[in-house]
């Protein structure tokens, strides 16, 4: 049996603890299940059914790990109530949840976004959050745990995203719910925390869907050294997921209603 890879952070209080992630079939949400499973975490894997999702289960359990899928759309409360109850079920606790799914949607100036956009992407991407706490709740009260939720740069540090107004209001809106979440569960030991990740190498491009109206609103923008300034490329998931091994740890125990931010000071200049 090939074992999971040593990982370069080692949070020994992880083993043996679940972990309940979302958008889990690529990107931050695979990077994070991986390394969750290194930890000795069992890891819950919520997606709409894909061949990626499927690798990941594959990646994870070759390798001597624990994984389970479950076929959800983020924004779909019986079906994330169900992924829940699936996953205690088949563990018999939740320690980690990892609210990450999450669109781009459709970019378009704010006068020719269309209602039906807008709502998409504040179902799955603030909706979605919403459900995947509510749900939680329940099975976190009595041993607490963290919940780490996946914003944005985009509508807590940066505005140039012309188009994405749906998108960063509802990246704005997850801070803000992390907040008001953190304070309201802390009596049962649950920490919150939010995310803020930069421009990530993932495959969020391929649920956005730019309008060629963009161009009535777009302001040239541009730097003379790039506008990544610490590695001069994106980040990766790997680096991303690391942060959320930590907040997932009692290493950072201390810490509830803050948000990170993971993006080489892009969103600085």
């Amino acid at each position: 049996m090939q074992i999971l890879p040593k990982p370069r952070i080692q949070l020994p209080d992880l083993q043996d603890k679940v972990a309940w992630i979302t958008g889990a079939g690529s990107g931050i949400g695979h990077a994070a299940a991986m390394l969750l499973a290194q930890q000795g975490m069992k890891v819950c894997l919520v997606d709409v059914k894909n061949d990626r999702l499927a690798q990941t289960v594959k990646d994870i359990t070759d390798a001597g790990g624990q994984a389970m899928t479950v076929d959800a759309d983020a924004a779909d409360p019986a079906r994330i109530a169900q992924a829940f109850e699936q996953t205690v079920k088949q563990w018999g606790r939740l320690d980690v949840v990892f609210a990450n799914a999450g669109i781009n949607g459709v970019l378009a100036p704010i006068e020719d976004m269309k209602p039906e956009d807008w709502d998409r992407t504040l179902d799955v991407n603030l909706k979605g959050t919403f459900l995947s706490v509510k749900y939680a709740i329940p099975h976190m009260k009595q041993s607490g745990g963290s919940i780490i939720i996946t914003s944005s740069i985009n509508g807590s540090r940066s505005f140039s995203g012309f188009g994405m107004t749906a998108y960063s209001a509802s990246k704005a809106g997850q801070v803000a719910f992390a907040k008001m979440a953190a304070l309201e569960l802390a009596r049962y030991k649950i920490r919150v925390n939010a995310i803020c990740p930069g421009s990530i190498e993932t495959n969020i491009k391929e649920n956005t869907q730019p309008t060629p109206e963009l161009g009535k609103i777009k302001i040239p923008v541009k730097y003379p050294e790039g506008s990544q300034p610490l590695e001069h490329a994106p980040g990766q998931p790997e680096q991303v997921a690391e942060l959320v091994a930590f907040l997932a740890s009692e290493v950072s125990s201390h810490i509830t209603g803050t948000e990170l931010f993971i993006d080489g000071a892009e969103s600085l200049l």
